[in-house]
């Protein structure tokens, strides 16, 4: 019988200022932490099905999922724009600390931070606000820089992007490129990675997910390239969050 990707996961509640949140944690008690952040749909499917796979990577880490729309999630384009286009970006970043602090305080003794579009966005931002991260993995996705300038990260800091992707300023090759610039004046360790013939979201390869590329006009179909990009982010998450 096939496991949906909710199988496995326990959910907690993490208290940040006043507000408490729901996260979803998966894999070895006591291992390495790494946060697994959304993309504009939410919590959904497929970001499950990535924090399940994170888990399971060597030497196995313990993932766990911030639930940053309290709930909520896009069952298409424009919902899932509605509900990015109301994200308190700052409140988000208040919870990814709050989540590296709960991984730190439950047993795992380094944390990274990885995410997918708006969260790899976060990753980032995450690199420079939140000095508990030892490391962020950022999957086509970029800071405002409003909420923080990647030239101050703190971390190390490895970005993948795909050369067809068209969110201008966002995930589109330019903002990889100014990214690097940024990362290189940070002087902290950083990869930027660039996947010719592959659009947004590249890494999203359920069926349900592929499917879904596909209603947004993005064909692109590169298992090669997936694999490729996994294979970084086992390297750079041994490197800096495995003891």
């Amino acid at each position: 019988m096939a496991h949906s990707a909710a199988s496995g996961f326990k959910k907690v509640q993490i208290q940040r200022d006043d507000t408490t949140f729901d996260a979803y944690v998966v894999g070895k008690e006591d291992a390495p932490g790494i946060v697994v952040l959304q993309e504009w749909w939410g919590v959904d499917f497929e970001i499950k099905n990535h924090a399940l796979k994170i888990s399971q990577l060597a030497p196995g880490y313990k993932a766990l999922i911030p639930d940053l729309y309290r709930g909520k999630v896009g069952l298409d384009v424009a919902e899932a724009q509605h509900l990015m286009d109301g994200l308190d970006w700052q409140g988000a970043v208040k919870d990814v600390r709050a989540s590296v602090g709960w991984l730190k305080a439950n047993g795992s003794q380094k944390v990274g931070v990885t995410g997918f579009c708006i969260g790899g966005a976060l990753s980032i931002a995450s690199a420079v606000l939140v000095p508990e991260v030892d490391a962020a993995v950022a999957f086509y996705g970029v800071p405002s820089p409003q909420l923080a300038d990647p030239a101050q990260a703190k971390a190390p800091v490895q970005a993948h992007f795909g050369e067809l992707d068209n969110f201008v300023g966002f995930s589109d090759v330019a903002a990889a490129k100014s990214l690097e610039e940024k990362l290189k004046a940070s002087g902290v360790p950083y990869e930027v990675h660039i996947y010719p013939g592959n659009g947004h979201a590249f890494m999203n390869r359920s069926p349900d997910a592929v499917e879904r590329r596909k209603g947004m006009g993005l064909t692109d179909d590169d298992e090669d390239a997936v694999k490729l990009a996994w294979s970084r982010f086992q390297n750079w998450m041994s490197r800096f969050v495995s003891p």
